[in-house]
């Protein structure tokens, strides 16, 4: 073991040791029970918010649904006034009959959305229907394509940082697509734009500051080096450099530091909290998820990454798509002393290690965001990988169906959800075969909405081959099936790509709404071949924004402790090894797919 692992694993053993009763984290300690924190996330489809209690269980959970517009095909818009007042609903609902005192800080997360407003901090039209309601470009709207590619053809070294091609879901394209289409109604009245998370975090307190979670992941900004301006000059979008970058952030702090003076009054009186409680820098939602789910103990659960580093873990965080969370440790050298005078310092005999014997290279990995320092757990690189439509995918094609309304139906009536129905069906018909092989005959290349990564193609399509004429809930069920395994080969080819590039992934934490369907677990342990980790929390995107709001609160000492109090392991699914080679099989057809959907693309440009 390298003196960077050394040192990372004694970092990583400290925090688990607190956790466990080895250190009082708390300035009282848990002799001072009963200190909640608030954690808000922002989906695409709803606003959820839950009460946290220190040890990270949740007491609450409340949910609302939010509205989405969709005015022209891969244009997608939302409202930030209609996500407030859902975040002040759901809100109020959880704090609901306890002690207010108690609630010690307020985390947000969201999703990686574009958020106009004018000078006076009102909304700004997103659309040519000039509807100032509507003032989010969503995170998955794709009507900046042609923009991206010419942001690409510049080849400037920023890119470099997301997998070597900038994404179409990312900022820099959206906002020269309001430059070029939206002048006179939008882009010249602007006076900010921000990321929905900070936008949450500024509504709360006032303070413009960005994270530094969203600006390094979504708009070019370096931890190290700040704004690029060359960058900005280069695409065209030199505003941003004459005014010092203060419409999109000129003043960056990391995840989970607290905010101005906190809470204001107008925003307590909305929310139902507290005026003054502290409020964290924000999170994008599926940084939230690994922060809530990746720091987990998993002593004396037979896994390869006990023992070691966080490294060896991908957090997976599934929703209405999956994003794939990789770490890679840079210590820092203030982390590592307080370790080194700490109870761990008498196993040491060698002399305190200084700044460059204890950091680790950044890992660039093709296809895939990152790496991004500090911009999920402080003092690490993380590689962000993922799938642009999974739960959105699933809904696509069982809800496509023609059996579709027959398994609403037979659903309904034993007051299930239509995925629950499916799994039992799959089940029946299964005989005496594994359940994944009846897609024997049946293969899905899962890019409806194009590749995120490692491929990092927007043009490209979904696929499927094996089709037949019958169109009852058989065929639903195994087309379902085909589904799912398809977004868990695409997990697989993302981790393949970390590997080879020199991650050393052994486990895979899932957490989100596809975490909590068994088929959809099972099917990623038995196609990537590892176990799988489920947080005794479900909910775990809203832990991590809890953790958030802990460490504002200062009730502890870095994100890292409280990634260590709050996280804990539920059941682990292992994967079934006696299935590997039919998986095996499977997959090379997997990539045989993708392979041909590129000759049959160059067959049609040909003469």
């Amino acid at each position: 073991m390298t003196l960077a692992q050394q040192i990372s694993y004694i970092i990583w053993g400290l925090a688990q040791d607190r956790r466990r009763g080895g250190g009082n984290t708390m300035p009282g300690g848990d002799q001072e029970p009963g200190r909640y924190y608030v954690g808000v996330d922002v989906g695409t489809g709803s606003v959820r918010a839950a009460l946290v209690d220190q040890r990270g269980i949740l007491l609450a959970f409340a949910d609302q649904p939010i509205h989405k517009w969709e005015p022209e095909f891969n244009h997608h818009e939302q409202s930030s006034e209609d996500i407030w007042a859902a975040c002040c609903v759901v809100t109020k609902k959880v704090v609901q009959g306890i002690d207010l005192n108690r609630i010690r800080g307020l985390g947000f997360d969201a999703t990686c959305s574009l958020v106009v407003l004018d000078k006076q901090f009102q909304p700004l039209p997103v659309n040519h229907e000039g509807d100032s309601h509507r003032n989010i470009i969503m995170w998955l709207d794709h009507r900046a394509v042609s923009q991206v590619h010419r942001i690409n053809e510049t080849k400037h070294s920023v890119l470099q940082y997301v997998g070597g091609v900038m994404s179409v879901e990312m900022q820099a394209p959206k906002l020269l697509w309001l430059k070029e289409n939206l002048r006179e109604t939008c882009w010249d009245k602007a006076g900010h734009f921000f990321d929905l998370p900070d936008f949450l975090s500024w509504k709360a307190t006032g303070v413009t500051a960005r994270s530094l979670c969203s600006l390094v992941c979504k708009w070019t900004y370096s931890a190290e080096k700040g704004w690029d301006d060359s960058f900005w000059k280069m695409i065209g979008l030199e505003d941003f450099v004459a005014d010092n970058y203060s419409k999109i952030g000129n003043q960056v702090l990391p995840p989970g530091v607290s905010l101005g003076n906190g809470l204001t009054p107008e925003a307590a009186r909305d929310l139902g909290l507290p005026a003054g409680i502290a409020v964290a820098a924000s999170l994008i939602d599926a940084h939230a998820g690994g922060l809530g789910v990746i720091g987990a103990d998993v002593r004396g659960r037979g896994l390869a990454c006990e023992g070691q580093p966080v490294t060896s873990r991908l957090a997976v965080i599934c929703g209405t798509s999956s994003c794939h969370m990789g770490e890679n440790p840079m210590a820092s050298i203030e982390l590592a002393r307080d370790v080194f005078h700490s109870e761990h310092r008498r196993s040491w005999t060698g002399p305190i290690p200084t700044w460059k014997e204890i950091s680790k290279d950044p890992i660039f990995v093709p296809g895939v965001w990152g790496p991004y320092f500090s911009a999920m757990v402080p003092e690490f690189w993380l590689n962000e990988g993922g799938q642009s439509v999974t739960g959105k995918l699933i809904d696509h094609m069982v809800q496509g169906h023609a059996a579709f309304p027959e398994l609403q139906a037979k659903a309904a009536a034993r007051c299930q959800s239509v995925y629950a129905y499916l799994n039992s069906h799959l089940d029946l018909i299964k005989k005496a075969q594994p359940v994944g092989f009846l897609t024997v005959d049946l293969h899905v290349w899962p890019d409806f909405h194009g590749n995120r990564s490692p491929l990092a193609d927007l043009t490209l399509k979904g696929m499927v081959t094996g089709l037949k004429l019958s169109q009852d809930l058989d065929d639903l069920a195994i087309l379902y099936l085909a589904t799912v395994q398809a977004i868990a080969f695409g997990t697989r080819l993302i981790i393949e790509a970390m590997q080879a590039a020199g991650h050393s992934i052994s486990t895979l934490f899932l957490c989100g709404g596809l975490s909590k369907n068994p088929l959809f677990v099972q099917m990623h342990a038995d196609i990537t071949g590892m176990p799988v980790v489920l947080s005794q929390e479900v909910e775990s995107v809203l832990v991590g924004a809890a953790i958030l709001g802990a460490c504002a609160s200062g009730d502890f000492a870095s994100v890292q402790e409280a990634m260590a109090r709050m996280s804990k392991v539920g059941k682990v699914v292992f994967p079934r090894l006696e299935d590997k080679r039919y998986y095996d099989k499977k997959y090379r057809v997997f990539l045989k797919l993708v392979e041909h959907q590129k000759e049959y693309a160059e067959i049609m440009k040909g003469d």
